[in-house]
């Protein structure tokens, strides 16, 4: 064990001192992979972002929750079969919370009715359009997961006395009242006045999905107030995360009996979850993973096929160093890691200096583009060193067995 100690660190300082020897080839020869380590770290850290994106927006829809709504969120082939559904009523929520009181212990826990429509709002000289304007209940804390920056959200009684407050996103706070807080000031919505109370934090938007960033929230009788409709109304169930299938059943009882609905008759209402947009996203993430893998693979195999190319260059340069060695008693074992460390030194180098360039466009990324999550992690590091030293074994190895079995007399010869 302490012989081969000894001949690994051997093979190590000679490893780097060939390096340092031929510093401009090694350089050019560790660029493929520099560029493989760079792809395969910054694909990696965009799958992690992407799956990142996508539950920072998923949390605004809440955790645990069913939505009842008039049209399913999956692709349907019979959509004509659907324009005809009843609208989904704010009231059914009232309904809802009905059952569950008198059902404590089922896997209903609350139900939130919730409307929206595009708005114009107005500060001043300031105006913004087409704005997600969303009516809720009081429950909305609870049920939707939502951090404020600033100020509070609205109590049960402003919720039901349709009192005209608002809780606005981050975006709108930003473009409204640049410079100044917004909470106890007044903006119109719908050409109504609405006093600000709270303003929600910074979500950030992904792939269009749902963000409060650029929404207005306010009580469900006062948007009933404001509009003359109900444009996309919906009820969200929070349900027990221990009982989801059995709380969807009794949902989906529960609201046939409220639509009235004949045991014959189909369901005029689709009862969603967050999985069916997960389901959408599964398909665009898989594809970007595929396509990103298959070009850093490319990458990889080139640059190894660099590597292992120089090294047989290597070998042959040192044909008679390689004979001399092994005539003062060199085993073959020693020559083949001697020329083996030296490409994977060479490959290890360049995984470190790829993740380097990758931690930077990363960080460049999250700077300039927020809106674009990437996750670099130490898990993507480890990732990055180990297919640099696989690399290395993959690209050193034919090349240092043909230099362990050279022929000392031979390559004493070799001119």
């Amino acid at each position: 064990m302490r012989q081969l100690a000894y001949e690994v660190s051997e093979a190590v300082r000679i490893a780097f001192a060939q390096i340092r020897a031929n510093a401009m080839r090694s350089a050019l020869t560790a660029l493929g992979v520099i560029i493989g380590i760079v792809a395969v770290t910054l694909m990696g850290t965009a799958i992690r972002g992407i799956d990142a994106g996508v539950d920072r927006s998923m949390a605004g829809f809440g955790d645990n929750v069913l939505y009842v709504s008039k049209w399913p969120w999956r692709d349907v082939s019979d959509w004509w079969n659907l324009r005809n559904r009843r609208p989904i009523r704010i009231q059914y929520a009232d309904q809802v919370n009905a059952w569950i009181e008198r059902n404590p212990n089922g896997p209903l826990l609350r139900a939130m009715p919730v409307a929206n429509r595009s708005s114009t709002i107005v500060r001043g000289e300031y105006r913004l359009n087409n704005i997600f304007t969303v009516g809720v209940s009081a429950d909305m804390p609870r049920i939707m997961r939502t951090d404020l920056k600033d100020g509070r959200f609205f109590s049960e009684f402003e919720a039901e006395s349709g009192r005209s407050v608002a809780v606005i996103g981050f975006d709108v706070a930003d473009a409204l009242f640049p410079g100044e807080s917004p909470l106890g000031q007044t903006i119109r919505v719908g050409g109504r006045p609405f006093e600000v109370i709270g303003v929600v934090a910074r979500q950030g938007s992904f792939l269009g999905l749902f963000s409060w960033d650029s929404q207005v929230v306010m009580p469900i009788n006062a948007f009933r107030r404001s509009f003359s409709t109900l444009n996309n109304g919906e009820i969200r169930v929070q349900v027990d995360a221990t009982r989801q299938a059995e709380a969807r059943d009794e949902l989906r009882g529960l609201m046939r009996r409220i639509r009235q609905l004949g045991p014959e008759e189909r369901d005029d209402f689709d009862i969603n979850e967050q999985s069916a947009i997960r389901e959408r996203i599964d398909p665009l993430k898989n594809g970007i993973a595929v396509a990103g893998f298959f070009i850093t693979g490319l990458a990889l195999f080139v640059g190894a096929i660099g590597i292992m190319n120089i090294t047989y260059v290597s070998v042959k340069e040192r044909t008679r160093e390689i004979g001399t060695r092994k005539a003062l008693g060199a085993r073959r074992r020693t020559i083949l890691l001697q020329f083996l460390i030296e490409a994977v030194t060479i490959c290890l180098l360049g995984g470190v200096i790829g993740l380097g360039v990758a931690a930077g466009l990363s960080f460049a990324v999250a700077t300039f583009a927020p809106a674009f999550p990437l996750v670099f992690s130490g898990g993507l590091v480890a990732v990055g060193l180990v297919v640099s030293v696989l690399t290395g074994v993959f690209s050193g190895f034919a090349p240092a067995l043909q230099a362990s079995k050279l022929d000392p007399v031979v390559a004493l010869r070799y001119e």
